[in-house]
């Protein structure tokens, strides 16, 4: 069976990149001889690191000419279909899934996370795109409402994360030695850049600040390359105590063992907080986004407010870090709790695309 897989892959994004290896790994635990070929800003950098084929994800000639020879496309997972970052993300995907269509193959959307979808024209072409395809799955009941809000007639299924299927304890981290933190107790933090009024990042260094002073130390983690970098290096300088800031390059295995091996995160990136949840540490999120409070409302962790709203600040972050710290156990067993049967979810979903595509 040849598969063609769509999404945002060779961003340099951590959070999509651990999507597509989480893909991959549970498509071949189903089946192991599957030919997966994913469409990338970066295919040499794709087939290097995931053992794949990979095509150029803007060539549309070529990509409708591989179509023709594939069993089906799997469009996702992430935020694909949502015109809050751009205008020209919903008809790009939704025109991949429209080729497959006129080709007359399968398509099957892998756990997304769906909106925001705002503007009228949006909300049409979503529709059109979703309209007579094999399966639809999400990857939280928002999603699955909005939906059904825009007129999608095919349900969708709510799946988890496909991150959610991976095994924390496969990855580590050399550089953690190189820092003398592998043996040592540490607060993982994860920060995006997002337009707001609220001084958000004065409020996340006065925590951090707090929490270096009681001992502990911190460590930013930057989870979409340079853009994140700088973000951590911006809260990184506004804080008066020390942290460290791990390299922007580290592998995704490294970044997931980082936050894993943390004995808290705090975070902004959706997969930051599942990093963390792989691993059953705790996390406190910090929302920009309805995804960020439906994952942390699955697992039961808190949201300590959005950066565009101004009812939290650092003395409130630091008192809910503290309350997960001195009541630790209890807190971890909770999430672990929560988190285990969505492991075994998460990679199920990719037998339901087999399942779907062998009926074709």
């Amino acid at each position: 069976m040849h598969i063609v897989l769509s999404g945002y892959y060779g961003f340099d994004n951590v959070g999509d990149d651990a999507i597509l290896l989480a893909i991959i790994q549970s498509l071949k635990k189903w089946q192991q001889d599957i030919e997966i070929t994913v469409l990338s800003n970066n295919p040499a950098a794709t087939e290097q690191t995931y053992g794949v084929k990979a095509m150029n994800r803007w060539k549309l000639k070529e990509i409708r000419q591989l179509l023709k020879t594939a069993d089906g496309l799997i469009s996702g997972g992430g935020s694909l279909l949502q015109d809050q970052t751009s205008m020209k993300t919903i008809p790009y995907y939704a025109g991949i899934i429209q080729i497959a269509k006129w080709l007359k193959k399968p398509v099957f959307v892998y756990a997304q996370g769906m909106g925001p979808i705002n503007h009228p024209i949006s909300k049409f072409i979503t529709r059109q795109a979703l309209t007579k395809i094999a399966q639809i799955t999400v990857r939280d009941k928002a999603s699955q409402t909005l939906l059904t809000e825009i007129g999608v007639q095919k349900e969708a299924i709510v799946v988890p994360d496909p991150v959610m299927g991976l095994n924390g304890t496969d990855f580590h981290c050399d550089w953690l030695a190189k820092e003398a933190l592998a043996d040592e107790s540490y607060i993982a933090v994860s920060v995006r850049d997002w337009p707001s009024v609220i001084a958000y990042k004065e409020k996340i260094a006065h925590c951090l600040d707090q929490l270096a002073r009681q001992g502990e130390h911190i460590v930013f983690v930057p989870m979409h390359g340079e853009h994140d970098l700088k973000t951590s290096k911006e809260v990184a300088t506004l804080m008066k105590e020390k942290s460290i800031i791990a390299p922007a390059d580290l592998l995704i295995e490294e970044k997931i063992a980082v936050i894993g091996q943390s004995q808290l995160l705090i975070g902004m990136r959706l997969h930051s907080l599942i990093f963390s949840a792989i691993y059953a540490t705790p996390f406190i999120a910090i929302s920009y986004d309805p995804k960020i409070d439906a994952f942390a409302e699955i697992v039961e962790q808190p949201v300590i407010g959005h950066v565009e709203i101004d009812d939290w600040n650092g003395v409130t972050l630091f008192e809910q870090a503290v309350a997960i710290l001195e009541s630790y156990s209890t807190v971890q067993e909770k999430l672990n709790q929560a988190v285990q049967p969505l492991q075994n979810e998460a990679t199920a979903t990719a037998k339901l695309a087999l399942e779907a595509f062998r009926k074709h």
